[in-house]
Order: structure tokens, then C-alpha cells, then sequence
């Protein structure tokens, strides 16, 4: 069932979307890259585009962003350190022409790399995402295969469905683990050195 079949059905019978809104928006799959980047800017929800088409993601849950939050921290100490950016969700890197995703955390490793713009990145150095229990494989599979389309050197994939965190290292065209990590293990970061982080601490968060 799609978020917005979930609405109407929560809505119950006698109540009415407001379709007059919606059309005021161009139709699935008519979206232009301007159009998408407009509608962003007016809302803080997590809206992605590709080929057209938009995609509003659920809300994250409070467990979700500790997890966020304790990684952000974490990267934020080390780009001051080592003259780097990193942000947070809600914020645009665009992958290709036509394709725009929101990582829950998106990193350069130096603060004047060209791919950083205003309106969104032209690309990251390392991307994070919290795996999302509505959908498991658009972080898992999709984001997987198109953050390494992207070029993008390294993944990082943080699963609280199993409490594990996985390492994806670019080798190629597509991604290899350079760890999965679990309870009691210290992971690190093939591309950022010195980089390591404390699964028990993570997920004790």
C-alpha cells in the first residue's frame, strides 16, 4: 500500500483529500528537475526525484535520528579536524541529471570541492543512511547500486533492524563490504583515516 493510499484509508470514507492541491502538481512522471527543486524548497519533508517522478519518504522515528545524530557528531569532529563538510537530512546531492536522493548524511572530505553548491551537491564522498523499516531495500539495494553509479567512494548503511553497520568501499562500478559490523566490533573507514566508530556505542544511543 503506497503512503498516500495509508492516508485515504486513515481519512476514512467521509472525509475528502484535498485533490485540488495535487492538481496543481505536474502528474507522476512529468516532474521536471525545476519543479522538483522548488517544491523542495518549500517543505523540510524528505522529497527525492528521479526520471520525473517524486518520492516523499516517511518521517523518521526518534530512534532513527538518535542514530543519525550520533553519526553527525561524529563527522562533524572530523571534518573540522580535517577541513571537510557534512550535513544532514533534508539535503540534495544529485546523482545524475534527473535523479536527486536525500541521505540521512552526505560528507565531503575538503570544503571547497566543487561538487559543493547551495542548491543541493553534485556528488559526496561518503553517504549515510539509516535503514528505513518501511522499505529495507531502497537503502539496502536501490541507493546500494546508484550511490555507486554516482561515483561515490563510500557507503555507510546502519541497519537497526539487526543492529548492524555496514562499510561499502567503491571498487569499480559497484560496492564491496569493507565490513559488516556488529556488537562488540570497532568499525573504520577505508577512505577516511583514523575514522572509527564503536558499534555498541551507536546502537546504545
Amino acid at each position: 500500500m503506497t503512503s498516500l493510499e495509508t492516508l485515504i484509508k486513515r481519512a476514512g470514507p467521509h472525509i475528502t483529500p484535498a485533490w485540488e492541491v495535487a492538481l496543481l502538481f505536474p502528474e507522476q512522471g512529468m516532474w521536471s528537475e525545476e519543479e522538483y527543486l522548488h517544491l523542495t524548497n518549500q517543505t523540510s519533508r524528505l522529497v527525492e526525484f528521479a526520471d520525473g517522478v517524486v518520492e516523499v519518504l516517511p518521517m523518521p522515528s526518534e530512534r532513527h535520528q538518535d542514530l543519525v545524530a550520533f553519526l553527525y557528531e561524529l563527522l562533524l569532529r572530523f571534518a573540522r579536524a580535517t577541513g571537510g563538510k557534512v550535513y544532514f537530512a533534508p539535503f540534495r546531492i544529485q546523482l545524475r541529471s534527473g535523479k536527486y536522493r536525500e541521505p540521512d548524511l552526505v560528507f565531503l572530505r575538503s570544503a571547497d570541492d566543487p561538487r559543493r553548491q547551495s542548491l543541493f551537491w553534485a556528488g559526496a564522498d561518503l553517504v549515510v543512511e539509516v535503514v528505513s523499516p518501511d522499505d529495507p531495500d531502497r537503502d539496502l539495494v536501490t541507493k546500494r547500486r546508484e550511490y555507486a553509479e554516482a561515483g561515490i567512494l563510500e557507503y555507510w548503511i546502519v541497519n537497526p533492524l539487526d543492529e548492524t553497520f555496514s562499510v561499502l568501499e567503491r571498487r569499480g562500478d559497484v560496492y564491496a563490504e569493507h565490513g559488516v559490523f556488529r556488537a562488540g566490533e570497532t568499525a573504520s573507514s577505508p577512505s577516511l583515516a583514523g575514522m572509527t566508530i564503536l558499534v555498541d556505542d551507536l546502537f546504545s544511543v
